[in-house]
């Protein structure tokens, strides 16, 4: 069995006045992967006083999500507080839909599953939704039954929401066009070998999509593809960038040949931060970050 000093954090941003009396006040935000494990914590005033990041060694990225858990959840002081709030869970996997809410019926939630994957879902998952009210559409994406029961477990008793992390993200692009003058934005985020684009356009979601990519080529392909396919201009249209990707990545200079108008994002609108997140790249966690504006 794993022990925590093997999984320990990249990445921790907590306060030392950390008070577990004080959650029933604060909302906890996790985000669950094969190669990951991240979570937040913000207050009633929406300011996130807490981030920690742990990347699972490469041989334990197979397993399942719940076997991963109990060597970061165990004895954790944030994690095993409680109770909380509010509990949101982003689960991050390539299987997920977007239905238009007007079409969308609960009962056949696996069947949407179904025809996105080509295959039914293995007896160890389940579908799941998610209502995006004011984009009306509904996400839909697998759950284990594991990592349902063991956060279940941990927090008894406590609202649990499940979300896809492209929920997190569409919300997050809903919030970052508060501060935007161009009024059609393309948002890339990058993750373990993933890109999820999302373009905005008058405020309205228009695509939101995830690609896998092995190399630079494969990804500037995809990407150009889809600037073509929604008819956007790739010398003029505005692109943010988000996730795993620096200056200095060979991603980024295979794409900027194509794509001049590239920046990299800064923090949504809505949330605050502590003086301990000044030296946190912005645009590195904004799927976390989007999880956090949910609870509005």
């Amino acid at each position: 069995m794993l022990t925590t000093a093997i999984v320990s954090p990249v990445v921790a941003i907590r306060q030392d006045s950390f008070d577990a009396a004080q959650t029933e006040q604060s909302v906890l935000c996790v985000e669950v992967g094969k190669e990951h494990l991240r979570f937040a914590y913000l207050n009633e005033q929406q300011r996130v006083t807490g981030l920690e990041d742990f990347s699972f060694p490469s041989l334990l990225t197979e397993r399942s999500l719940a076997d991963n858990l109990p060597a970061i959840f165990q004895d954790h002081p944030v994690l095993s507080a409680g109770p909380w709030q509010q509990v949101l869970v982003t689960v991050n996997s390539p299987a997920f839909t977007l239905v238009p809410q007007s079409l969308f019926r609960k009962e056949y939630a696996s069947s949407y599953m179904t025809l996105m994957r080509g295959t039914p879902l293995p007896p160890h998952e389940y579908a799941h939704s998610f209502a995006h009210t004011d984009e009306q559409i509904v996400s839909v994406f697998n759950v284990e039954h594991r990592l349902a029961n063991y956060l279940a477990g941990v927090y008894p008793l406590q609202n649990i929401t499940f979300v896809h992390q492209t929920s997190a993200l569409i919300r997050a692009s809903a919030a970052l066009e508060k501060r935007l003058v161009s009024t059609q934005n393309l948002l890339l985020y990058f993750e373990d070998e993933f890109v999820t684009i999302i373009l905005r356009s008058n405020h309205a979601l228009r695509f939101c999509n995830r690609f896998g990519f092995k190399n630079p080529q494969d990804l500037t392909y995809y990407i150009l593809y889809v600037i073509e396919e929604l008819r956007l201009e790739p010398y003029s249209v505005n692109i943010l960038l988000y996730g795993e990707i620096t200056p200095f990545a060979d991603t980024y200079a295979q794409l900027s040949e194509f794509l001049p108008h590239m920046s990299f994002g800064q923090v949504p609108h809505g949330l605050r931060f502590n003086g301990d997140f000044d030296d946190l790249p912005e645009h590195r966690y904004l799927s976390l970050y989007g999880l956090c504006l949910l609870s509005e």
